[in-house]
């Protein structure tokens, strides 16, 4: 059994999870405006020589390229936040998002360069996706090590619902700017949310650069040493896990499909429910997520991590589907409460346990590695999810039911990797992972 970590210090598991909770709503938000601009704006504005399903699919890919830089991120970042610490990636995360964001929207339009303008759309985008892949991993692993051991799900929970909050306000955002009259939107309107990122990165870096570094990774540090190779340990000794945590983060593809997907899908012809309507159904559903989060994360602390991750799994593919058929029959009083039900309620089961039953399966010199690759992998596929809902739905953005049986199909791996996981809710935190620890990775560490 490994020497217990000293204790936090009086306060720190708060201020930890506030840092983190905040850190990822703003960065977030930055995130998830791409999003909605993506589905609503960009088609016109970046591909607008192309035919409106054409554009809208391209639109839709440039939201998944970000996933896809996202494992390289998590390669890197990954590394250096096993080898130097969590704060130091957190602080760097966040200000990458806020730049990459800012410098969004203050492109050209296609009209104005032609083909350069999408792609500088793209080299912004995976700068937002390397962002991105680190900032969950450090920040779960901050509040992880952290946090009293019998509230690590509750603790954690923080960075999910600071998600939430960030998807929130980016929503809220949006509304009055969707609300402005075509012209001014195609034209300057859709920018200011970008713009706002300046804000993001300010109080991102003020808040961050005052939190300590957690207890478990100094001791870390002081005794055995860090990992000079963390990827080669994790692969060798927790190679199993990383494939739970990539079959597992799939989940994540009932966010992407629910965010950007069903937004255009209901706003398409062949619906026609307004923008700022459909940007409501999100808002609600998120504010309910705020709510939910933490009660879900605090029952995984009494019951165990796998039946409430299993409950957002499993229930996600059924009210996914009601969901996007509640959108086809043109019903906005059915489409809002299916869709708080199936993202406010259900989802956030597996969404806000995710952060502690990943973190718990690595040990600390490795943590932040092997959540940053497991999850940015799976989330790859998420990203382009969106991308293929688009392709299945057929010529005409209408076949839904075919989304959501390929939904409900991204959601059998998380449901097989949280049966194979042990439960691990009542493990010391000093003890996580070490089941797979050998004495012969010693000679890999190194002292800081």
């Amino acid at each position: 059994m490994s020497v217990p970590a000293p204790a936090a210090p009086p306060g720190q598991p708060k201020k930890a999870a506030t840092a983190a909770w905040i850190g990822s709503a703003l960065e977030y938000y930055d995130f998830f405006i791409y999003g909605s601009a993506a589905a609503l704006i960009f088609p016109e504005v970046f591909f607008d020589e192309s035919d409106p399903a054409t554009a809208t699919l391209l639109s839709l890919a440039t939201f998944g390229v970000a996933y896809a830089a996202r494992p390289i991120g998590a390669l890197f970042l990954g590394h250096y936040g096993d080898r130097l610490g969590r704060k130091k990636i957190m602080v760097f995360t966040l200000m990458l998002m806020g730049v990459s964001t800012f410098l969004i929207g203050c492109l050209p339009t296609r009209d104005q360069v032609g083909t350069l303008a999408p792609v500088l759309l793209v080299l912004c985008r995976v700068l937002q996706g390397i962002s991105a892949a680190g900032e969950q991993a450090s920040a779960n692993s901050m509040t992880l090590e952290h946090a009293p051991p019998n509230r690590r799900g509750f603790f954690t929970s923080f960075t999910l619902s600071g998600t939430q909050g960030g998807q929130l306000l980016a929503t809220l955002v949006f509304i009055p700017v969707a609300a402005l009259p075509e012209e001014h939107l195609m034209s300057w309107g859709w920018r200011v949310p970008f713009w706002l990122s300046v804000a993001v990165a300010v109080v991102g870096y003020v808040i961050r650069r005052k939190l300590e570094e957690t207890p478990a990774f100094e001791q870390q540090a002081a005794t055995e040493g860090v990992v000079k190779l963390p990827l080669a340990v994790l692969l060798r000794e927790h190679w199993a896990d990383v494939l739970r945590v990539v079959a597992g983060a799939l989940i994540a593809s009932v966010s992407t499909i629910f965010t950007v997907w069903a937004l255009s899908y209901a706003t398409s012809d062949a619906v026609g429910m307004s923008r700022s309507s459909m940007l409501w159904v999100g808002a609600l559903a998120n504010l309910v997520a705020l709510a939910a989060i933490p009660l879900w994360a605090t029952l995984s602390d009494r019951i165990g991590r796998r039946p409430v991750f299993l409950v957002g799994a499993a229930g996600s593919a059924v009210t996914m589907f009601l969901y996007l058929w509640s959108i086809s029959t043109g019903s906005y009083p059915l489409t809002l409460l299916l869709g708080i039900l199936a993202f406010g309620v259900v989802y956030s089961a597996a969404n806000g346990v995710w952060p502690a039953f990943y973190g718990e399966m690595f040990s600390t010199r490795v943590r932040l590695s092997g959540m940053a690759i497991g999850t940015q992998i799976g989330f790859a596929v998420a990203g382009f999810a969106v991308t293929f809902a688009a392709q299945i739905a057929g010529p005409d953005g209408d076949d839904w039911s075919s989304v959501a049986l390929f939904t409900a199909a991204l959601c059998v791996p998380p449901v097989i990797a949280a049966l194979s996981a042990r439960e691990t809710h009542r493990v010391p935190t000093e003890d996580l992972g070490v089941r797979k620890a050998h004495d012969s990775a010693q000679p890999e560490t190194v002292a800081v």
